[in-house]
């Protein structure tokens, strides 16, 4: 009769328990390797985030000082060539009037809730 041997049992028994560490060992060596390289790629991926975010405020920025730039040119043509304009501004800001003419200003009331 054929005993089985124990020897052979015993043996292939390491293999399996040597081949599973080897699998788990190559599992953590991948994980490593790609957390290294994901690691490498992290920085410069912020960098360029915190790059976009403040490309899009400096164009924003941009596009109010266009805005600005218009209306400042617009009122400077007006006053150049619209008399009726620069009598306007004149009679509002610097307080001025013709002669003989009488001036009624309405100041809204300080601080408290219109009346209706």
């Amino acid at each position: 009769m054929n005993q089985p041997d124990y020897a052979d049992f015993r043996a292939r028994r390491e293999a399996t328990i040597w081949q599973r560490l080897n699998r788990i060992l190559f599992a953590l060596l991948f994980l490593a390797i790609w957390l290294g390289i994901i690691s490498l790629f992290v920085p410069p991926w912020q960098k360029m985030q915190a790059a976009r975010a403040e490309i899009d405020a400096l164009q924003a920025q941009r596009d109010e000082h266009k805005t600005q730039l218009t209306r400042a040119m617009r009122e400077v043509n007006w006053l150049k060539t619209d008399p009726t304009y620069l009598e306007t501004i004149a009679r509002d800001r610097l307080d001025l009037m013709k002669d003989g003419e009488t001036v009624f200003r309405l100041e809204p009331p300080k601080g408290g809730k219109p009346r209706q």
